[in-house]
């Protein structure tokens, strides 16, 4: 497992955590992604999105279903999430969203944070804002002794920035926290997908 979650790239875990909802073809993933608007997280191109299926496949962690054709239409394959391939979304969601030196994954992981428990969720916030509260720490260390050392403030600026960036993000996340404890929203799959959402997915097959 850990050998499929170490090659598992974020537009793999994307795909992975898309077919969560259900059997699709490469054609509504890409259509459902770009509709979600998910090209902010990943760069979502055709091909990229049929090598990444391809490769998901070989690791076993998505699996050909079926094949379709209608009309003039080429023919479609559409593929399930395997019971490895949602291990390992669990799995990476759970590393990336406690780990602070992968900032674009943490965007991904906390999109698809709902794939894991509330608790759980809690937790990894939890020490990810310890691990941002020791970096805020030492950075004003450093800017202060930069300041005994009547350093310019002009050298500083990167590291003010840097500094009011941490501190909003730790509020955020103190608030984040807040939220799911107090059960602000609901969480995780609903048992009934609205009618917007089967909506959304029939037009994406079309």
């Amino acid at each position: 497992m850990k050998d499929a979650v170490d090659r598992l790239t974020p537009l793999g875990l994307m795909i992975l955590a898309l077919l969560g909802e259900g059997d699709m073809h490469p054609y509504e993933m890409i259509r459902l992604m770009r509709q979600r608007r998910d090209d902010r997280l990943v760069t979502i191109t055709n091909g990229t999105l049929y090598h990444t299926v391809g490769r998901l496949e070989r690791a076993g962690l998505l699996a050909e279903v079926g094949i379709d054709r209608e009309g003039n239409r080429p023919e479609r394959t559409t593929y399930t999430q395997t019971e490895l391939g949602r291990e390992a979304v669990g799995e990476w969601v759970r590393r990336e969203l406690a780990r602070i030196d992968h900032p674009a994954e943490f965007r991904i992981a906390l999109a698809e944070a709902h794939n894991l428990e509330r608790d759980e969720v809690i937790e990894l916030l939890g020490l990810r804002r310890e691990a941002l509260v020791g970096v805020l720490a030492e950075l004003s260390a450093g800017r202060e002794k930069a300041r005994q050392r009547q350093v310019p403030e002009q050298y500083l600026l990167e590291v003010e920035r840097e500094a009011v960036m941490l501190a909003h993000d730790i509020d955020w996340l103190e608030a984040l926290i807040a939220r799911l404890e107090r059960h602000d929203f609901a969480w995780g799959q609903p048992a009934l997908p609205s009618a917007r959402y089967l909506e959304d997915r029939k037009a994406a097959q079309l």
